[in-house]
């Protein structure tokens, strides 16, 4: 059987083409001369484009490029293969599949191959982010009130809540120190304002406000993450420095999905003299963002991205394509979340999974990269596999303010363009055909605010008056008030330094700008930010008696705040920082004037509270505050400057300058160009350039940790972390003949909807499990024993958890466990100590299953612990199509019961002794013959799709067949 394709031609070289004056060549499929490729979905493209490129008569061959062309007929029905142009994987799945390559390496090394060829075929990024622990923590508000009552911050707490020293101590002797060797200086006064540190931004000294080293905390949450990982980053730079295509990013830089987005999207991509688009599949499930770039990508289990850094595509059904249509403009209100919110709703209520997503249409333009990347963020929210925003001059105006160069610009939007991958939105021969269309009027999602009690409530700013009064009108309940018509104009005044106001029912008397949860979109913020800039050069002002505030959800928040120029305009208004951490949402307002408060009691007023937080039951803002509402930031501030919620901003004015003209909101709302190009200059600018630096200058403990200098990894035989596992035991150089599996014993008999949940393990280890049996045989506490997905690169500790969910239902016990009947002896063991001493024994073993075996999300462990456990086949009445592909992958047969049989019907018991005999010439879909210890005998459907599956099969699975190539 070969091992290797035959090498010739490539079957499309006719269609390369060049650029750049011959020196960059491309595949050019416009040069297949199909009018069919111009009606193609641009998603479809990219994989055409793929299944072009790859084509080698193996994984790739000419029908698949065939049946992409002829998408419109075989979306649905035929089975394509796809190429990405790289692997994303974050540390939990990726060490794992590092560990195999290692091995790898070890394998072929004995057999006399030089290790260095083993390396993955793909490009692949890790990215360290998964192995953070919050272990220390500091919350502090600096010169903010104590709205909350009680006392202030313990000074004898220690050092989690201490303040530096005013005399002659070092400065921010507790978290660092600034420039300046001694500070004895006063704290800021009331008029500057404080900083506190949170995220990633640089720590200020509250005295100098100049910048002062990494935060205590979370240096000490580094350290401990290095501690408690070490063997783990130790391997992950070992890896590094080792595999050619490996680029390890170290922690402490950002969360993979960011990292993706911000750092690690290419668009186009370059290799040997050849352009073609990015595209990546990850093992993060915010893998979908990248496609708001015009880059195909989404999320697969560690076996199937195992399988991509090796060479072999990704296979899929040829999806349906839904091109979704935007239409209309924009609401001027409508933020950026009212937008994403919008269109998720109406994709939701579709019937979409499973689908390509496609947007179209002239209101595309209207959205900026940020908005489209947390669209198709949200693909989980209404079941699509991506939601593909093709590239057009946005994407590239986007990229101008990246790291990309201008040569690189060039090059992207000429090669985008040869091949027809550029859109303009607002030339609709362009559009291509699609499965079906929904179209989204954006004219039609309009800003709305929740409340006056609960956040379910939704009401549209542009009914907002009118609803306000209806909730007057009804009886006290999820809405109502119940105020008499008498008493709905009470208007009631008082004095608030040395000025008369007036309070009506609807006035506002809270307002909060915040910026967390669905708010922490840039966009929103600087929306609100601008506002506050054109209501001031307006000489608008907020009524003083209004307890307003500004609580940003990071130090970034106040950053790009500040960097933008509207952070003194939002002080102006009266919003001032007030510090970092849970304040108005949770009911920490300080308390409002006492006159204010004497005139609601007075006049038994609905006052309001308006706020861009996530929760304001009634009450919880203040006893005295019957009605509150969520809005947006910008409108948070809109509602500020009119003093009532009882406004309609199309007809009536925020306020009156001192000249005595009216400014209407309209007047003063910032466009969305206007917010975009600003977002572009301050937010994505300094997030580039920051990520640039951190990637450049790397981590501290990163850069100290050793790792040893050679080709195969040096193993610690003592480690519990990292282990070398044993997929590679006993391999040859030969392909093995087909053996039958004879005499199996059944390790589990199982039923209807077996999980991955159930099959592979998850979370934390449980104290009487059989790894933490394992983890205790190496004198480790249960404090040590760390977690199932740290240690992921421990093929001892996984094999024991598979199966070890406490929710399993095994047929031989009857009741959920992870148990089972050891059937020669007759005793309930654990599943591994079962198949542990199956293996001693040298029993085969098999699984019966019923409907559905491997549903759920794909895990690396879901196939790999059922093979080391000794399992030769499963056999089942359906199977999930991803693991029945993870089983082919590790050497195990899928077995199917022919319709209208199953376990049951067939009166197995699971007790029997099974042989399957397997014939010397193996093909799809085959009937095989499978004979009981009873007597009985009954036919199966082996499960292998293609040619490519049998091949995998036959070597003992993928990670066999690869090192067999090397041979």
């Amino acid at each position: 059987m070969a091992v290797t394709p035959p090498v010739k031609e490539h079957p499309y070289s006719h269609l390369i083409d060049t650029l750049k004056d011959g020196s960059i060549k491309f595949f050019n499929p416009q040069k297949l001369n199909d009018p069919r490729y111009d009606k193609l979905p641009l998603s479809i493209r990219v994989l055409l484009e793929a299944a072009i490129r790859n084509c080698d008569g193996f994984y790739t061959k000419e029908d698949d490029v065939q049946n992409l062309l002829d998408w419109q007929q075989q979306q649905n029905e035929a089975e394509v293969p796809f190429s990405p142009a790289r692997v994303l994987l974050q540390d939990f799945t990726g060490i794992p599949a590092m560990v195999d390559l290692a091995a790898m390496r070890d394998a072929v090394a004995k057999l006399g191959v030089d290790p260095g060829l083993v390396n993955p075929k793909c490009p692949t990024d890790l990215i360290v982010d998964h192995s953070l622990q919050i272990d220390f923590s500091k919350c502090a508000i600096q010169n903010a009130p104590n709205p909350g009552g009680g006392d202030g911050p313990n000074q004898s707490q220690g050092p989690s809540r201490s303040t530096p020293s005013r005399r002659g101590s070092q400065c921010g002797s507790q978290r660092g120190s600034c420039s300046k060797a001694s500070c004895s200086d006063p704290p800021a006064s009331p008029g500057r304002p404080s900083v506190q540190q949170i995220e990633n931004t640089p720590l200020l000294c509250p005295f100098h406000l100049q910048p002062v080293s990494e935060p205590e905390t979370a240096l000490k949450n580094q350290e401990l993450e290095l501690s408690r990982n070490k063997e783990r980053l130790q391997f992950f730079k070992w890896c590094s420095k080792a595999f050619k295509n490996v680029n390890v990013v170290p922690p402490d830089v950002g969360a993979v999905h960011q990292v993706n987005l911000e750092y690690l999207s290419r668009v186009i991509q370059v290799t040997d003299g050849f352009v073609y688009p990015d595209s990546v599949v990850g093992t993060d499930s915010h893998t979908t963002m990248i496609n708001g770039l015009g880059i195909l990508g989404w999320g697969v289990g560690g076996i199937e991205s195992e399988a991509v850094m090796l060479g072999q595509p990704v296979s899929l059904t040829l999806p349906q394509v839904v091109g979704c249509k935007l239409v209309g403009s924009i609401n001027p209100l409508t933020t950026s979340i009212d937008i994403v919110l919008g269109i998720t709703k109406h994709l939701r209520q579709a019937a979409i999974a499973g689908k390509f997503v496609e947007f179209f249409g002239p209101g595309v333009s209207q959205l900026s990269a940020p908005d489209r990347t947390t669209i198709a963020n949200m693909c989980p929210e209404y079941n699509a596999t991506v939601s593909f925003f093709p590239v057009d001059h946005v994407t590239l105006q986007h990229f101008k303010k990246t790291s990309f160069t201008q040569e690189k610009l060039d090059l992207l939007e000429s090669y985008m363009k040869a091949v027809k991958l550029f859109r303009n939105y607002e030339e609709p021969s362009e559009d291509p055909q699609y499965s079906e269309v929904i179209e989204i009027n954006l004219t039609s999602i309009v800003p709305h605010v929740s409340g006056p009690k609960r956040p379910q409530d939704r009401v549209a700013v542009s009914s907002m008056k009118e609803d306000f009064q209806s909730c007057l009108d009804e009886k006290v309940g999820f809405k109502g008030f119940h105020i008499s018509k008498e008493k709905q104009d009470t208007c009631v005044p008082f004095l608030h330094g040395g000025q008369e106001y007036q309070l009506a029912h609807g006035s506002l008397v809270i307002a909060a700008v915040i910026s967390c949860t669905n708010n922490c979109n840039p966009s929103v913020m600087l929306t609100a930010g601008l506002l506050a800039k054109k209501a001031v050069e307006a000489g608008l002002v907020v009524k003083p008696y209004i307890r307003t505030s500004l609580a940003p959800g990071s130090g970034m928040v106040t950053h790009y705040l500040n960097t933008s120029g509207v952070l003194p305009y939002f002080s102006q208004l009266g919003f001032e920082v007030i510090g970092y951490g849970c304040a108005t949402c949770v009911g920490n307002t300080a308390p409002l004037p006492d006159a204010v408060v004497d005139a609601i009691k007075q006049g038994d007023l609905v006052a309001c509270g308006v706020l861009s937080g996530n929760r304001h039951f009634e009450g919880r803002l203040c006893n005295c505050v019957r009605a509150n509402y969520l809005a947006s930031p910008p409108l948070v501030v809109a509602y500020a400057l009119a003093g009532t919620v009882g406004i309609d901003f199309e007809k009536e004015p925020l306020g009156v300058t001192s000249e005595g003209k009216e400014v209407y909101l309209c007047d003063i709302w910032p466009s969305r160009e206007e917010v975009q190009q600003t977002e572009e200059d301050t937010v994505i600018c300094s997030i580039f350039k920051d990520l640039r630096g951190r990637m450049e200058k790397g981590n501290t403990l990163w850069n100290n940790i050793e790792c040893p200098d050679s080709v195969v990894f040096p193993w610690d035989h003592k480690s519990t972390y990292i282990r070398p596992p044993s997929f590679f035991s006993k391999l040859s150089k030969e392909v093995p003949p087909p053996q039958s599996i004879e005499n199996a014993h059944v390790l589990l008999f199982l039923g209807n909807k077996v999980t991955t949940d159930h099959i592979s393990p998850a979370g934390s280890i449980a104290r009487v499990s059989a790894a933490a049996k394992y983890l205790l045989s190496k004198r480790l506490t249960p404090r040590e024993f760390n977690s199932y997905g740290a240690r992921r690169g421990n093929d001892a500790v996984m094999t024991r958890g598979t199966f070890a969910s406490i929710k399993l239902q095994n047929r031989f016990i009857g009741k959920p466990g992870p148990k089972t009947l050891h059937i020669p002896s007759g005793q309930t063991l654990d599943v591994f100590e079962a198949a542990d001493r199956y293996q001693r024994d040298g029993v085969p073993l098999i699984i019966l299953a019923g409907q559905d075996y491997g549903s759920g999300n794909s895990r690396d462990w879901v196939a790999k612990g059922p093979y080391l456990l000794g399992v030769r086949a499963v056999i089942a009445e359906s199977f999930e199509k991803l693991h029945k592909n993870q089983l082919v992958g590790m050497g195990i047969m899928p077995l199917q019961f022919l319709p209208g049989d199953s376990a049951d019907s067939l009166e197995l018991s699971g007790k029997e002794r099974f042989t399957i005999a397997q014939p010397d010439s193996l093909s799809p879909r085959q009937q095989l013959t499978v004979k009981t210890s009873q007597g009985k005998s009954f036919s199966v459907t082996a499960l292998f799709d293609t040619e490519m599956d049998v091949i995998f099969f036959r070597h003992g699975g993928h990670l066999r067949y690869v090192a067999r190539t090397l041979l």
